[in-house]
């Protein structure tokens, strides 16, 4: 087994790095790329150095439960606000130089699962669109996956969408730029794929979003598996108990 990261950590600090607990586990915050970064270090690395990353939405507010729980099975917990750019070629850029300080200087495993929280689906999906062999699985909550749906078509953000895609407004009209227009990739590259949404979600529509990829993604045989939660709203992220969760990701991840 690889050195603790607890070790690696401390003797890696450097310039700009500082050191502090979050749930009794160290933190370390950076900056990449210009942005704030987060790596959240366990106990004791899991053999492989595995990692989940959450990419939107850090922090307790947001469903910790997951991550929490992987920590605890020695997994690292990732982070880097790449926040208001909608999983653009710009925030995959960002997400690019992060994940290559990761696995270089902390020497994390070459895949990890991805967790993509409400408007965080857009920038996981895309991700995993643009490196599928960088992604061993996708954990999507409450996803926004269109666009069209979230922020949605013609609404106050729908230009700053555009804008961030470096598109016209006309262009935006038949982009294929959203994650349910880009899922082919993933698919080949055979990723798995667990879903978690509230059926009563008013801000990001489960009809819309992910029952539109749990479908095409079981047509084109892939591996998914969707979790409903009746009457649940879109802040109610995760699951008190989330070892179903923790469980699909344990069986289905390679790292």
């Amino acid at each position: 087994m690889t050195p603790s990261m607890t070790a690696r950590s401390t003797a890696n600090h450097g310039p700009g790095m500082t050191q502090s607990e979050w749930h009794g586990y160290e933190r370390l915050d950076f900056i990449v790329d210009g942005q704030p970064a987060t790596l959240i270090v366990p106990h004791e690395a899991a053999l492989g150095n595995p990692w989940v990353w959450r990419a939107e939405w850090f922090g307790d507010r947001h469903g910790p439960q997951v991550s929490l729980a992987l920590l605890e099975k020695g997994w690292h917990l990732a982070y880097i606000n790449a926040s208001d750019q909608y999983g653009s070629p710009a925030a995959i850029a960002i997400f690019d130089a992060y994940y290559k300080r990761l696995t270089k200087d902390f020497e994390l495993a070459s895949k990890m699962v991805m967790e993509g929280f409400s408007r965080g689906g857009l920038y996981a999906f895309n991700f995993a669109a643009d490196y599928p062999e960088r992604v061993a699985a996708l954990y999507l909550d409450a996803p926004a996956l269109d666009l069209k749906s979230w922020p949605g078509y013609q609404t106050s953000r729908w230009a700053d969408v555009a804008a961030n895609y470096g598109l016209t407004l006309e262009q935006m009209e038949t982009a294929k730029v959203s994650p349910l227009d880009r899922i082919d990739p993933v698919l080949k590259a055979g990723i798995p794929i667990i879903g978690v949404s509230g059926d009563a979600d008013k801000t990001v529509s489960l009809e819309a979003n992910l029952r539109i990829l749990e479908q095409r993604y079981r047509e084109g045989g892939g591996t998914i598996e969707v979790i409903i939660k009746p009457g649940g709203g879109h802040s109610s992220h995760s699951l008190p108990d989330p070892t179903p969760i923790v469980e699909f990701i344990l069986k289905h991840a390679r790292y």
